[in-house]
């Protein structure tokens, strides 16, 4: 159960150490594949006619996969306690809100104000957002207090603050990630509450969803009015819901994990080399699909995606069945989702996160599960030990890591003047590299030190 739990935080952790890179590395000087596909180097203009990935655009969907693979694991308790239809909504309607709050305030509070001022705000809103989101010990006093005082402050700041332009606070101002990930969080919880002893009914949702965004890219019927109305657009809008095709196939890999995670037994010696071989061949599968669909060599891609898959299956088929049944179903999901996208990837212009097409739903999807392998098979050398550790710690707080950046490590840069070294290191290629991975190391410690404590943020 402990493995089972690790190898989920680590996925997280991984996509919020891709997640923070991605967006401190030197922009304009590194190689294409550095960066979105769509937003190549130097210009970074976006290009929706450009086809294919890199490791940049696999950081949202691994996290969107986590999120529904956490959903039957954070609600096996309420379950348990034969909560209804009503209370799992009112869950759901809790973290949506306060999702959406988290996404105007954070992305608001870091351009509150200009100059110093607009520095110490964004720290003050780090410290804002602990008390709002972290859950201490029940019957805490002192805390309910605080967490009064900080909704004061809160309402203070979003009145005064002149933010972006002098505007003002705005509604339409928010973080488009986290805006996502509260309608999808929304839709998937209920989702699966619906259908979690019947999960075809779960994916049965995702063909129809496919018929209305297919039939909806036209004007002049009830598909395209669904899509492009909301009553409130600034909080949800009916094109988020597409990124249910990765959300919904992540929640069977929770609900595998709370029904087998159980089972699995310590692997013997010579399993640990099979499944340590297994890992090999699904990060080499994982590669070949960033790689040469990247270049668009498409035909190589699929023919070395088959053997590789081949391959890994032939190592998992050696491990008793009965004690490794998640690494089985994880693998055959995995493999016929890489498939499946890659058979879709012609189809609108080929592979591309933004606009985000079929293929890429299906093969991101499909590579999630592979990864749950690779992290599992990783935990069995001193090193891959190391890995996970430190991509679990990171992963379970996912809120920290977020807005640390931003809110907390970027301002205090700016006011010790220590941002001058970062900018510096931004003019060169590997130095630029090297700036990336340096931020992000301090962000993902910080989430760490906060996990140690057990300064959890939850919704």
């Amino acid at each position: 159960m402990k493995q089972r739990n690790q190898s989920l935080d680590a996925l997280r952790g991984l996509a919020i150490f891709g997640m923070v890179l991605a967006g401190s590395i030197a922009f304009g000087i590194l190689p294409a594949w550095m960066y979105h596909a769509q937003e190549p180097p130097p210009a970074h203009q976006f290009n929706p006619q450009l086809p294919g990935i890199s490791w940049v655009d696999l950081v949202f969907p691994f996290f969107l996969f986590s999120m529904g693979a956490a959903i039957p694991l954070s609600l096996k308790k309420r379950i348990q306690e034969k909560a209804g239809f009503p209370a799992i909504v009112g869950l759901a309607v809790k973290r949506y809100l306060l999702l959406v709050f988290f996404a105007l305030f954070s992305r608001q509070m870091a351009h509150a104000a200009p100059g110093t001022t607009g520095y110490a705000v964004a720290i003050l809103a780090f410290g804002l957002l602990f008390v709002l989101f972290f859950q201490p010990p029940a019957g805490s006093r002192l805390w309910r207090i605080l967490k009064g005082t900080a909704i004061v402050v809160t309402a203070v700041l979003l009145y005064v603050l002149p933010f972006e332009d002098n505007k003002g606070f705005s509604l339409y101002n928010s973080d488009i990630i986290i805006l996502i990930l509260a309608n999808v969080s929304f839709a998937g919880i209920c989702w699966w509450y619906i259908t979690r002893n019947h999960p075809l009914w779960r994916l049965a949702l995702l063909p129809l969803l496919a018929g209305i965004y297919l039939g909806g890219a036209q004007p002049g019927n009830w598909c395209y009015t669904w899509l492009h109305s909301s009553p409130l657009p600034w909080m949800y809008q009916a094109g988020f819901l597409k990124y249910l095709f990765i959300l919904l196939p992540g929640t069977l890999a929770g609900d595998w994990m709370l029904q087998y995670g159980a089972a699995t037994k310590v692997p013997d010696a010579g399993e640990i080399v099979r499944i340590r071989l297994a890992g090999n061949f699904a990060a080499a599968v994982l590669l070949c699909n960033v790689c040469l669909l990247f270049g668009r060599y498409t035909t190589t891609n699929m023919v070395a995606t088959l053997g590789g898959l081949l391959l890994c299956y032939l190592a998992v088929a050696s491990l008793r069945r009965e004690h490794f049944q998640l690494l089985y179903l994880f693998l055959q999901t995995g493999a016929y989702l890489v498939v499946l996208g890659l058979c879709f990837e012609s189809f609108e212009g080929g592979i591309k996160k933004d606009p985000a097409t079929f293929s890429y739903y299906f093969v991101t999807t499909g590579l999630a599960f592979l990864v749950l392998i690779i992290l599992y098979a990783l935990q069995y050398s001193k090193v891959g030990q190391i890995i996970i550790h430190y991509l679990s710690v990171t992963g379970r707080n996912p809120m920290v890591a977020y807005v640390a950046g931003n809110l907390l490590l970027l301002p205090l840069l700016q006011l010790t003047g220590v941002i001058r070294f970062f900018d510096a290191m931004g003019q060169q290629a590997a130095t630029g590299v090297l700036r990336g991975f340096l931020f992000t190391g301090l962000v993902t410690a910080l989430a760490a030190w906060f996990t140690r404590r057990q300064w959890y943020w939850k919704t």
